[in-house]
């Protein structure tokens, strides 16, 4: 009973008559919270009908897509629409919208910044040990210390990367650093295929050169990436993406070469019982030793084997670094030094 009567005599105070008569919404609330965008601008005549902006907001019924009627003028615009009263303001609507100018605009917030853009990343930057030469530029310029070194090795923390891309543009060695790509792998592998297979055979045509290469010798050849440069585009049509993809894999390919010249071959056969493939027999219609080349392994027990120095072996080793040629070099292998390429 006490406490009622505490209750009535608080609301009695007068005090308390002028707190309600005069209540107002605190400015806190009613001004916009720094970490607030605006609500979201809509340029309908841009908009293309493609749904990111729908797909990408957290909030219920906060956006929808909506189509005018059809007129005597033409087709009506499709744009969207925004809810006040469900949007929260976030900005993911605007940071997704593909349109160049956008269709949806809003305000800044602080907190989100080019190099902190909210839009997944389609790469994924990592450090290539076997070319990296540990110079720690990439991890001394990184703004979020996404780089660090574990087991003595240069590694990107995936979960504070943000994708900037400032490891890439500071790396002294061109391919240590890489932005790869986390879509279409498969058309990835088809690509780099492509341009593996482009190479070898490449190399492989000039027998007359790789014959006549000393032990101490190297050959250099500038190949052109564009007689691959349409089909490249049929497997990712965007040019960009593909010739980063090349420019990958390229740097880092190390193709190992066998030839064969069958005119100085003894046809002792030491070589096939040792081939852990079975790629290489003996044609006795033909009285020749044969090599099934897409069963090779390119592993040298061969060219060890080979009592006759018949058989040759070279390492070819590519960069791209123009966007037109790849830069090949081949040397004889030095796997047994006693052989000279004579």
């Amino acid at each position: 009973m006490s406490s009622l009567m505490w209750y009535i005599y608080d609301f009695a105070r007068k005090a308390w008559a002028d707190a309600f008569t005069n209540a107002h919404t605190s400015s806190e609330i009613a001004e916009k919270p720094e970490r607030f965008r605006d609500f979201p601008k809509v340029n309908k005549e841009y908009c293309i009908g493609c749904g990111a902006c729908t797909v990408s907001c957290p909030s219920p019924n906060a956006i929808k897509i909506v189509r005018d009627e059809d007129s005597e003028e033409g087709e009506g615009l499709t744009y969207p629409v925004i809810n006040p009263g469900a949007c929260i303001r976030c900005g993911f609507c605007a940071e997704v919208c593909p349109t160049d100018p956008k269709t949806l605009e809003c305000g800044l917030n602080h907190l989100i910044l080019p190099e902190f853009n909210i839009i997944p990343s389609k790469r994924q930057f990592i450090v290539d040990d076997y070319l990296c030469i540990k110079c720690k530029k990439c991890m001394k310029q990184c703004p979020v210390g996404a780089i660090e070194i574990v087991n003595d090795k240069l590694q990107v923390d995936q979960l504070k990367c943000i994708s900037c891309g400032e490891c890439l543009d500071v790396c002294p060695v061109n391919g240590a650093m890489k932005g790869v790509f986390v879509e279409n792998l498969q058309a990835q592998k088809d690509l780099i295929l492509l341009c593996v297979n482009y190479l070898e055979d490449y190399i492989n045509d000039k027998e007359e050169d790789l014959r006549s290469l000393q032990s101490d010798g190297l050959l250099q050849y500038d190949v052109p990436i564009s007689e691959i440069w349409d089909e490249a585009l049929k497997i990712i049509p965007d040019e960009e993406i593909a010739l980063e993809i090349i420019t990958n894999a390229v740097n880092r390919l190390k193709i190992r070469v066998i030839d064969w010249n069958k005119d100085e071959c003894k046809k002792c056969q030491l070589c096939i019982p040792d081939c852990p493939t079975k790629c290489i027999s003996f044609d006795e219609k033909e009285d020749t030793i044969v090599r099934d080349k897409d069963r090779c392994l390119r592993c040298s027990i061969c060219y060890q084997t080979c009592p006759f120095s018949v058989i040759k072996y070279f390492i070819a080793k590519f960069s791209l670094v123009d966007g037109k040629n790849i830069h090949a070099t081949v040397k004889a292998s030095n796997l047994n030094e006693g052989i000279f390429m004579e």
